[in-house]
């Protein structure tokens, strides 16, 4: 499959409400979107980058910038640019997963919708729906956390809904070891997990953690890929493992990701970068696989966006239907695509 030309896209998209995190509150995305353009078929991906670097060190205009001058160029120099020769191609190039991940999720779009094969079923899903507030049948609540707004929260959320939900808390790595007795405090709320709470290179830090505390500590930034897993699990600093195809590069190093984890008994469950509808039906995709058993940011379009660019996905039971057409199954809607879109590049290879 020869890379032909790809176009780098800009929207704009307006949240429902502000998203607020300890790195700091978000009203709209201003999303990348790749779109490749092959000999055999053209294929879709989205950059889960952010406007700023602040999650990651990878920010959204650096994404753009580094596909253009240094990624795109080695896609273009392959003979045959299949989604399982991106990954090695890019090697070269230290860094940007997020960026890289758009790349790939956007080849492996056209390879598999040439193929006819959902990217579901060429990952490896053994369901045709996942587990996605209470009253629209979300089956759990995460709750993002950090000092000064953690306990008492947490107590409240508790309290008004009871100990069946499913509620687990999100630090976003705002907290360090010496909050440990702060951290043991959440114990008392039989909560699902405690996300990243200590920084992203704190690996050893989280293992003594979670010796200091009952409920399992989950770690999100710090696996930056299989090996990354494999590591922290050999030293005991997760009980779980959430994974985001973005932050490890993409969606086939995100299913070694799984195979690690499931080798060692350790569940995982897929995180959300507040994705558009092309990015949503890779991680539906993606948390169809069998030790994906933890509800994971699945979440309907409407819970963070008042139109998708794609047909909406839409809760039924509290679950999301795995997109069962080929590829991601999706397609942008013309008319949403004109309208929130603030910029095109398109870059071509060599004829």
């Amino acid at each position: 499959m020869k890379l032909r030309r790809v176009e780098l896209r800009r929207v704009r998209m307006p949240l429902v409400a502000p998203f607020r995190t300890s790195f700091g509150t978000e009203t709209e995305r201003d999303v990348l979107l790749v779109r490749v353009r092959a000999d055999a078929g053209d294929g879709w991906g989205e950059c889960v980058a952010g406007a700023e670097p602040l999650y990651s060190s990878e920010y959204v205009d650096g994404a753009q910038d580094v596909i253009g001058r240094h990624l795109l160029p080695r896609l273009f120099a392959l003979p045959d640019a299949r989604a399982h020769l991106v990954g090695p191609a890019l090697a070269a190039v230290r860094g940007h997963p997020m960026a890289k991940a758009a790349l790939e999720m956007a080849v492996l779009d056209a390879e598999l919708r040439v193929a006819g094969v959902p990217l579901g079923a060429h990952l490896g899903a053994v369901r045709d729906a996942v587990a996605g507030y209470v009253a629209a049948g979300y089956r759990r609540v995460k709750l993002k956390i950090e000092p000064g707004w953690d306990l008492e929260p947490v107590r409240a959320v508790r309290e008004r809904f009871g100990s069946d939900l499913a509620l687990q808390v999100d630090a976003n790595a705002a907290y360090t070891l010496a909050d440990a007795r702060r951290l043991a405090g959440l114990d008392a709320f039989d909560l699902l997990l405690l996300e990243q709470p200590l920084a992203e290179d704190a690996v050893r830090a989280h293992a003594a953690l979670a010796r200091m505390v009952r409920t399992p500590i989950c770690l999100d930034e710090s696996i930056t890929s299989a090996r990354a897993a494999a590591d922290a699990i050999a030293l005991g600093a997760c009980a779980v493992v959430n994974v985001k195809a973005g932050r490890v590069g993409g969606y086939l190093e995100a299913r070694r990701v799984h195979d690690v984890c499931a080798a060692h008994g350790v569940p995982v469950w897929c995180g959300g970068m507040l994705e558009t509808g092309l990015g949503r039906a890779a991680n539906v995709a993606l948390a169809a696989l069998p030790n994906f058993t933890l509800p994971g940011d699945t979440s309907a379009s409407d819970r963070y966006y008042h139109a998708d660019l794609t047909p909406p996905f839409v809760l039924e039971d509290g679950r999301l239907r795995v997109p069962a057409g080929p590829g991601l199954g999706v397609d942008p809607v013309p008319e949403r695509l004109r309208e929130l879109t603030t910029s095109v590049r398109e870059l071509a290879g060599d004829a």
